[in-house]
């Protein structure tokens, strides 16, 4: 059972959350922050996990 406690608050009352991530590992913001590139990721592209290569040919003479 999950037991998380979830409290509400207005955004004008809000903690910062700078120093809570400065006192994390670099090892953790970084997780931290490529679990939201990928979500940003699956959301902007269509869940697509790569990216678009586009292939130019050019005649040279």
């Amino acid at each position: 059972m999950d037991k998380t406690k979830i409290r509400k608050t207005k955004l004008k009352n809000q903690k910062s959350d700078f120093e809570y991530w400065q006192k994390q590992p670099v090892s953790s913001r970084l997780a931290a922050l490529q679990e939201i590139r990928e979500e940003y990721v699956g959301w902007r592209y269509d869940n697509r996990r790569e990216f678009q290569r586009v292939l130019t040919i050019i005649k040279q003479k």
